[in-house]
């Protein structure tokens, strides 16, 4: 089922001077051709380009057909998404055109394209596409090089295949905490999208990957879009930083669940190369030896369901760490067996209904049911290394760790356009605010309640007195929370004007319920909304 893979040129991976001009010339050729998502997507329409986020070429090959029988000129960001994006054969002197500085020759030496059937029409060999983003530092875009996918290869992927952007890895992106650092890991760099994105906030970023193909794509998007913070190093895991730690991790490893059997291939860029979830437990165990005090690891990960809960797994990973940590794990998805096996045979591109998809399905579940998996788990792992030193009156002593959290969040992610990473990292410090301060302390803060929460109330018709109050987060995880009287004329009460305890107070007057009960029964609570950023501590 393997198939020899399209060898690399020199000039891909090279440093030398003649290799960085051309990669200087596509780059000044791409500005020009204003190869971009928003040019692009205008090109073919909304409705196309969804499409072609599903892998479904068709209705853009259409819809550029029906442009160019309309008698539209050839434009060069049209014959670039015809080359890189669609997979069609393209007249080189329409290429030559589209990338005037580079040139065909240019290209080739490249490795991007090769002489097609056709007579003068050339072929994609490798993906490059635009790649547009929101963070915390504004909108930015790159161009991003990868193997070619599926659907316009027409056949399984090679073993050595190296992901575009794909789903999970604009989800990694998106968790990444912004805040700036010194020093970021990204562990199985991939295309290099991480590091990448870590580069925007990090002095200095490193990239690592078990495939040398992997490698030398990724330094080639870091040198196309001028970014030469990040220093790209070959191995498995953590061998190329034996020793070495960091202010940040980031890694979307290697955590396909796939059966060790002869016949099931394995691909470089999702399979780890160990029994059921083992990858991601080492990574797990492993990251917090490389973490600088303070440090964060991110990754995202699979877990079995069997004879143990999924998520109790992981805790018992975090647990076998040589180092303490504090760690917050969130599942986001879970899948029985079947529909994983069918999802990730899909995935390498064979289709169902083929002898070959039935002999994989059979593989999988064969391995599955050896282990007594029911279940997959999907979700997002953070790791932190407690600081040194405490933060100074803080009641919890140095090195110790105050987060201990495994939840499922099943609703919808909100709205935030600039991705959960600033989301996080203020509840890292609403946790960090409340775990540090007895309840004394915390009844004496002032607070408000967060810009994107809002109360909703319910009554039945007629009544005064609502029957159901929700407090509800806008962005975020889009989190919801039952309301009593005291705790919705508490959080309308936090503006920033009285301290927490005053409110109580007032609120044990009116009501007529004793403030000490109260003040018990409000600690626990304010703790979790600082934690889930309902509230936050006023300026």
């Amino acid at each position: 089922m393997s198939h020899d893979s399209i060898a690399l040129p020199p000039a891909l991976s090279s440093s030398a001077p003649e290799d960085v001009a051309l990669v200087d010339a596509l780059r000044d050729d791409l500005v020009a051709a204003r190869f971009r998502v928003d040019v692009i997507d205008a090109l073919w329409g909304p409705s196309a380009a969804a499409a072609l986020h599903r892998g479904q070429r068709e209705p853009a090959v259409r819809a550029i057909s029906r442009a160019r029988a309309s008698g539209a000129p050839v434009s060069p960001v049209s014959t670039l998404a015809r080359l890189f994006l669609l997979g069609s054969t393209v007249p080189a002197d329409e290429v030559a055109d589209a990338l005037p500085t580079l040139g065909v020759a240019g290209l080739e030496a490249l490795g991007f394209i090769g002489p097609a059937g056709t007579a003068g029409g050339v072929r994609a060999r490798l993906d490059l596409r635009p790649y547009s983003f929101v963070d915390s530092l504004g909108a930015g875009s790159w161009w991003i090089a990868s193997d070619l996918g599926e659907s316009v290869l027409g056949r399984p992927l090679d073993p050595d295949h190296v992901l575009g952007i794909g789903g999970a890895s604009m989800t990694l992106s998106g968790l990444m905490i912004p805040t700036p650092v010194d020093s970021v890991l990204d562990l199985g760099t991939g295309c290099g999208i991480q590091a990448l994105h870590a580069a925007r906030h990090a002095r200095r970023v490193v990239a690592t990957d078990i495939s040398r193909r992997a490698l030398a794509i990724a330094a080639f998007n870091a040198r196309l879009n001028g970014i030469d913070s990040i220093e790209f190093r070959h191995g498995s895991l953590f061998e190329p930083v034996a020793g070495e730690r960091f202010d940040r991790i980031v890694s979307n490893p290697p955590f396909v669940i796939t059966p060790r059997q002869e016949g099931v291939p394995l691909y470089e860029y999702r399979d780890g190369g160990l029994v059921g979830d083992a990858l991601v437990a080492s990574v797990i165990r492993s990251a917090p030896s490389h973490l600088a005090p303070g440090g964060i690891a991110q990754l995202l990960g699979n877990w079995e369901y069997g004879a143990s809960d999924g998520l109790h797994r992981v805790r018992s990973w975090v647990a076998s760490s040589p180092v303490v940590v504090d760690a917050w794990v969130i599942e986001r998805d879970r899948q029985d067996a079947p529909l994983y096996a069918e999802t990730w045979i899909r995935d390498g591109g064979t289709r169902p209904g083929t002898p070959a998809f039935d002999s994989l399905y059979s593989s999988w579940l064969d391995d599955f049911e050896a282990r007594g998996v029911r279940e997959v788990g999907f979700g997002y792992v953070l790791l932190r290394r407690p600081a040194a030193a405490p933060a100074v009156g803080s009641r919890v002593p140095a090195a110790a760790p105050t987060l201990d959290r495994y939840e499922r969040v099943d609703a919808a992610i909100g709205s935030n356009p600039i991705g959960l990473g600033d989301h996080l990292a203020v509840c890292l410090a609403g946790h960090d605010w409340q775990a540090h301060r007895d309840d004394d302390e915390l009844l004496a803060g002032t607070y408000v309640y967060a810009s994107d929460v809002t109360e909703e109330r319910h009554y039945w018709p007629g009544h005064d007195d609502p029957v159901v109050m929700t407090l509800r987060q806008g962005g975020g995880f889009s989190r919801s929370i039952d309301l009593d009287t005291g705790l919705a004329a508490f959080v309308g009460a936090c503006d920033g004007d009285l301290s927490a305890s005053a409110i109580a107070a007032a609120i044990a007057q009116v009501l007529s319920v004793d403030e000490a009960a109260l003040r018990a029964a409000l600690a626990p609570r304010l703790r979790a909304l600082l934690a889930d950023v309902f509230l936050l501590p006023a300026p």
